[in-house]
């Protein structure tokens, strides 16, 4: 719309004519919003609030006397309130370029104050320091023309041709060195230590690899060495089987000949000994039959000739009986009891001549006996009822 004014967003408007603005400013201070300006009778200017930047380049003196060369950058802007645009709209609306001039001027002038109280070594370890004693000095005067300082940097310090910085540098600039030196010393060291295990590595990488070619050349001689015995080892083996085998049909051989042997010889031999010994023990076995034939022929010989005696025994033994004085008990019983007990004593002196017969036999042959059948002393011995001799009997 015709007359209506807005600032940019960075920048103020001031507006001149008509009424006056606050304070008793000769104009009026917009900002962030736009105005209705009456053309002709209104009068508007920019003024801009963005950064601004002033360099100092200054030779000062310090508290020691040593000249030094300083750099430094300021970063200011106009202030946002009112009355800090008024103030640098009044000095620099006209001319905007003089506000990095005047602030540069403001910053040397109290730079050169500030490190005429200090000494080299507070100024090059303390740069902050320097700022902030730079910055505290000239932030009312900034302030009584409308700026502001944002920062304060100093870029450089430099003494000329005194060498004074470098000599006060050189004690850390040994120490550094000494450092730098001791760093390379061990980085050397630690290289060479590198190398080394690098190299001992290697070393036991060849040994290991040696170690395994000689293990796989050990083993293909051994194969080879294998391959060339196997077929020495064959034939060894093969002419054992024929050795072993011949041992066995040897063996065999030498059993069927032991067989043969017994066969032909032994079981003959035997069984001619079995014969031998067969008829041995038949012709013992006949003699013994003969023997015991003729002997039992001589026993019925002989117990037909007692019993053809016995009569005239058991009448001799009557006969002895007849002047002998006996006294017959019970009558008729005792009389026959009598004669039972003779024949009973015939009987018994028949079976006592058996024995003797037999017992002389038994010893290994023939016997020839000659018994005399004569009964002497029975004429006149006492016989009792059981055909015991009686007490005090005896035989003539």
């Amino acid at each position: 719309m015709f007359g209506y004014r807005v600032p940019a967003p960075d920048e103020a408007m001031l507006i001149s004519g008509g009424r006056r603005g606050l304070g008793g400013a000769p104009f009026r201070v917009v900002t962030g919003h736009g105005k209705f300006v009456l053309p002709v009778f209104r009068k508007t200017r920019f003024l801009t609030l963005s950064m601004c930047e002033a360099e100092v380049t200054e030779t000062c003196v310090t508290k020691q006397g040593i000249s030094l060369h300083v750099r430094a950058v300021i970063a200011f802007k106009v202030g946002n309130d009112t009355e800090s645009i008024i103030n640098a709209g009044q000095r620099f609306l006209s001319d905007q370029d003089q506000m990095s001039v005047l602030t540069g001027r403001i910053f040397a002038g109290h730079l050169r104050a500030i490190i005429g109280s200090m000494t080299v070594e507070e100024i090059v370890t303390e740069r902050q320091k320097l700022a902030a004693e730079v910055l505290d000095t000239s932030k009312l005067e900034m302030a009584k023309i409308g700026l502001i300082v944002d920062s304060l940097q100093i870029q450089s310090i430099d003494d000329g041709d005194t060498g004074y910085i470098d000599a006060m540098s050189a004690p850390h600039k040994a120490a550094i060195q000494r450092q730098a030196q001791i760093a390379q010393a061990q980085a050397t060291q630690a290289s060479v230590e590198a190398e080394q295990v690098a190299a001992r590595n290697q070393a036991e990488y060849a040994r290991q690899t040696a170690i395994v070619k000689a293990e796989y050349s050990a083993e293909v001689d051994r194969a080879q060495a294998q391959a060339a015995q196997a077929g020495p080892l064959a034939q060894a083996h093969a002419q054992q089987e024929v050795l072993a085998a011949q041992t066995e049909l040897a063996q065999r051989a030498a059993q069927l000949r032991q067989q043969q042997l017994v066969a032909e010889v032994v079981k003959p031999a035997e069984a001619e000994a079995e014969r031998i010994k067969v008829l041995a023990i038949a012709d013992a076995e006949r003699m013994k039959i003969q023997a015991e034939a003729a002997a039992s022929h001589d026993r019925v010989a002989l117990d037909r000739m007692l019993i053809d005696q016995l009569p005239l025994i058991v009448k001799e033994a009557a006969g002895g009986l007849a002047g002998a004085n006996v006294n017959v008990l019970n009558g008729a019983d005792g009389l026959g009891e009598i004669a039972a007990g003779l024949v009973a004593q015939g009987l018994t002196i028949l079976d006592s001549v058996r024995q003797n017969l037999g017992g002389q036999n038994s010893e290994g042959g023939v016997a020839k006996t000659n018994v005399p059948l004569q009964l002497q002393g029975y004429s006149r011995t006492p016989v009792d009822v059981d055909g015991d001799e009686p007490e005090g009997s005896s035989a003539n």
